[in-house]
């Protein structure tokens, strides 16, 4: 199966830029597309500036292009997305297919005093989270927004499932290029799955503080290695993936067998 991470800022408005993009993918036999964190709405410090109706229109509008640009090119699209339900607004991630559209609510928020997504939306705390999950084309995928990485229930469930593709939208900024690289090659491994990262680019001014989000999108492999990837600027990542590599891996490492061998305890 084809794949394609799109490495963006914001995107405005008009469809355009989005369009040629997708229009990309289709003539590439692409069949799953990756949006990063903050694409489809504005970064998440001049959302707490906007009002909810301005937040409400940008989202309203940029569902209404990915319905149609879905059907257009038959793909699937998933995309983090802000949503509303009567007077509340979540942070979620969507799925986009030809026929239908789903929404998953991210259910770990960051709540840091300089970036408190936590307090500024109205998202639930669940006991028992599962990340969204879907299958295409023989592969078994789940999408995560980026904190939840951090997060071993959430991959405990990944592991469980037999999850062989994640797909990580993220938009890590300031210096963490390297942490976050090197989580993400583990947690591939451990849990024997093709992770696809689409991270923001672009810049936000905050005071005297430069959010420089810093792209570098790529695939990590089963076997923990990073594969294609990107640079700073506005890209594309496509790739090719096999779903025997993940399966394999699983089946000679054996961690979900040791996990459920003392389950059964």
């Amino acid at each position: 199966m084809i794949i394609a991470a799109l490495q963006l800022s914001t995107l405005p408005m008009s469809k355009a830029k989005l369009d040629y993009y997708l229009a990309l993918c289709k003539k590439r036999g692409v069949s799953l597309v990756l949006l990063g964190e903050y694409n489809l709405n504005s970064f998440f410090k001049e959302l707490e500036s906007m009002s909810k109706m301005m937040i409400k229109e940008q989202s309203k509008h940029k569902i209404a292009v990915l319905k149609e640009l879905a059907k257009e090119y038959d793909l699937n699209i998933v995309a983090p997305i802000v949503i509303f339900k009567k007077d509340k607004i979540y942070k979620a991630i969507g799925r986009f297919t030809p026929k239908s559209t789903h929404f998953h609510n991210q259910q770990y928020l960051i709540n840091y005093k300089h970036w408190n997504e936590e307090k500024f939306f109205d998202n639930e705390v669940e006991k028992d989270y599962t990340p969204m999950m879907f299958n295409i084309e023989g592969f078994k995928v789940a999408a995560l927004n980026g904190f939840e990485l951090h997060f071993d229930t959430v991959w405990l469930e990944i592991l469980k499932k037999k999850v062989d593709l994640v797909l990580l939208p993220t938009v890590s900024t300031f210096s963490s290029k390297q942490r976050w690289a090197e989580l993400i090659k583990v947690r591939a491994f451990l849990n024997g799955v093709y992770i696809l990262r689409a991270n923001r680019i672009g810049e936000y001014q905050d005071k005297d503080i430069s959010w420089k989000f810093y792209g570098e999108s790529f695939l990590a492999l089963p076997n923990g290695e990073l594969h294609y990837m990107l640079g700073h600027k506005e890209e594309i990542l496509l790739a090719n993936i096999d779903k025997s590599i993940p399966r394999n891996a699983k089946r000679d490492w054996g961690f979900l067998a040791q996990i459920k061998k003392r389950e059964d305890l």
